[in-house]
């Protein structure tokens, strides 16, 4: 097994206080990182202790440095290869559920979900399977999908919203959050349909808390989504099923916009941007405003921009 090159905890002041001392009894170097609170570095280790109270460790040294000074003398306790032993509800069987894509103008909306047992965790230790936005490569986006896709016992299951089809649900629902609620019962459902491939059954599915009431995901399960505990909550790609979840929706999102990109010789760029607002209006100019709604979300602002129509008031949001 390959040692570990990169590891990230929470560390508490005090936890952090006490690093900060061990890190300069021993010399090591002090490095300057955005957003962090300090961070240094050694022959073989970075360490970087954000404001947001994460600890990144990174090198050939990681591995090392936790046995030996992070978890014997900062966190006081042996964690690392026992996760599962302080955690048992790791290796339970359950499904993650995630999407790519709804912040996006060009492209589809990706729902994807994930089943996972104690197989499927353990055959994933140490392989770098986390939450897609912390992956910038889209190179390895597609090989960690391809990854979960070929690990015995994982269930898988992708819906792709094109974008004709999404414009038509944004349409009819008025909402974001609706046409994701559908897409999550959607894929929960499909996942379901193919439970005699899951051994054990899923005891519960977990998936991003994107909506401010849990109700509006639960309301849209199908019959048998109904029969599985539904957990939302946020910050669900921490879970290793959520997070693989995240990885598939990604990589077909990427996939999809490329497809896009070749059918109608475009670079159409990612996110929602000033690069993104040239890009449209080069379309719209080249290939006409009616094509538009083939290729991007026309709820988007830029879709207004592009065609040079006037953009309506910003409402303020406030908290009820």
């Amino acid at each position: 097994m390959q040692p570990l090159t990169s590891y990230t905890c929470k560390l508490t002041d005090e936890q952090a206080s006490a690093l900060e001392a061990a890190l300069r009894a021993r010399n090591w170097k002090p490095r300057t990182v955005p957003y962090a609170r300090f961070a240094f570095e050694s022959d073989k280790t970075n360490i970087v202790f954000y404001e947001s109270g994460k600890l990144v460790v990174q090198g050939k040294g990681t591995q090392e440095f936790i046995e030996f000074v992070l978890e014997p003398e900062i966190l006081k306790q042996a964690r690392l290869g026992y996760e599962t032993v302080l955690n048992p509800d790791l290796l339970l069987p359950r499904i993650g559920v995630d999407e790519s894509g709804k912040g996006d103008f060009f492209g589809p909306l990706c729902i994807a979900g994930v089943y996972v047992n104690e197989s499927v965790v353990k055959a994933w230790k140490d392989s770098g399977i986390r939450d897609s936005k912390n992956i910038s490569s889209d190179k390895k986006i597609s090989e960690l999908a391809e990854k979960i896709r070929k690990t015995p016992g994982c269930v898988t299951n992708v819906v792709m919203v094109g974008n004709e089809a999404y414009n038509r649900l944004y349409a009819k629902m008025k909402s974001v959050n609706a046409i994701l609620a559908w897409g999550h019962a959607r894929v929960i459902e499909n996942l379901m349909g193919q439970r005699h491939q899951m051994n054990p059954a899923p005891v519960k599915a977990i998936s991003d808390q994107f909506a401010a009431k849990k109700d509006v995901v639960a309301k849209a399960l199908m019959a048998l989504g109904r029969e599985i505990e539904l957990v939302q909550r946020h910050k669900a790609e921490e879970d290793l099923a959520v997070a693989a979840a995240s990885i598939l929706a990604r990589d077909g999102f990427v996939k999809g916009l490329a497809k896009l990109g070749k059918e109608f010789n475009v670079e159409l760029p990612k996110g929602a941007s000033s690069a993104v607002d040239e890009a449209a209006k080069k379309f719209v100019a080249e290939q006409g405003a009616d094509n538009l709604s083939k290729i991007a979300k026309v709820h988007f602002r830029t879709a207004l921009r592009a065609q040079g129509l006037p953009e309506p008031p910003r409402t303020e949001w406030r908290k009820r």
